[in-house]
């Protein structure tokens, strides 16, 4: 592996912001983002990464390799909850494996927000289609996660309509969709108008936004010991596995490095924002105080730190 690859990214000013947050929590700071800023930097990253992939996205002409693409995200969101949740089944409760094994096969906004920026470091570029693959794999992985649960507890009922509205109309998937409509209808002349927006302060949003999330795993990480040790190995060995799996099997649907390594990072990233509100709805005998800071206090910074440059370097070796 490219040592030098992996201390920039250990060293990339936004992922220091990250450790920043928790270090503040643990030295018991009152630091703290607002949250309706913490919010409006949300609903702004998911925008400008939606605008900018459909501007990408209006470049290129539907192929069989962006169909395939499409496919093989949505074939990854179904399968890894599927093997996980019999994994997790063994220590937790049934609830609790469906909630972990749902938010393991979606996808995390952020972490795909990271990778955008991962690619500019190495000078590689988003293709646009990737970003409709990300939307794409939210809601499949939540459904699969409630029919696993259905599935060994007869007593619980699945609200289908209800799973697929919130699917479709959550607000991050609807803002990233709508986004990416958006940028693929604009005109470059168009686009070019709010670039200052969308492009040149998009990386001091995203150091706040990541300040923000630090502050926010610093916060969970002390009631998350409790459960012991299976969820802290869980939770970043599994993303690993997953990240190296299918940044291997990529190379039979695509041979483009940028596309391949957001497929290994969008299989190794866990949601903490679409999930848990499904779940909060669906299940709420699951214990977000479990799943939770397994996705954002342990995957999330395993995945930003070694993972990606594992990533990178399985795609470029293998």
């Amino acid at each position: 592996m490219n040592l030098n690859l992996l201390v920039e990214n250990l060293t990339n000013p936004a992922l220091l912001f990250f450790f920043l947050g928790i270090l503040a929590k643990l030295f018991k700071s009152d630091l703290e983002i607002p949250e309706n800023t913490s919010k409006f930097i949300s609903l702004y990253l998911l925008f400008s990464i939606g605008f900018k992939g459909g501007q990408e996205l209006s470049h290129d002409a539907l192929s069989v390799e962006i169909i395939t693409s499409l496919f093989f995200g949505f074939f990854i969101s179904l399968i890894i909850p599927l093997y996980t949740f019999y994994i997790l089944k063994k220590k937790l409760s049934i609830y609790d494996s469906g909630a972990i094994a749902a938010a393991y096969g979606s996808v995390s906004a952020v972490t795909f927000v990271t990778a955008t920026s991962y690619l500019e470091s190495v000078k590689l570029s988003l293709h646009g289609h990737m970003v409709a693959v990300m939307a794409l794999m939210e809601s499949p992985a939540i459904i699969m996660g409630l029919i696993l649960i259905s599935i060994h507890n007869k007593e619980m009922k699945i609200k289908k309509s209800g799973i697929l509205k919130h699917s479709l109309t959550n607000g991050s998937v609807f803002l990233i969709i709508g986004s990416l409509i958006i940028g693929y209808i604009a005109t470059a002349k168009q686009a070019e108008g709010i670039k200052p927006f969308t492009t040149d302060i998009y990386k001091g949003f995203l150091a706040i936004f990541l300040l923000d999330m630090g502050l926010v795993s610093g916060s969970k990480l002390k009631s998350f010991f409790q459960f012991g040790w299976f969820p802290i190995v869980f939770a970043i060995v599994v993303p690993l596995f997953n990240g190296i799996l299918f940044a291997y099997l990529s190379q039979w649907v695509t041979l483009d490095v940028s596309n391949r390594f957001i497929f290994a990072v969008l299989a190794a990233s866990a949601s903490y924002i679409a999930v848990p509100a499904a779940m909060k709805i669906n299940v709420p005998q699951a214990n977000p105080s479990l799943y939770l800071p397994m996705a954002l206090a342990l995957t999330f910074p395993v995945n930003i730190t070694i993972g990606m440059p594992i990533y990178y370097y399985v795609i470029n070796n293998f």
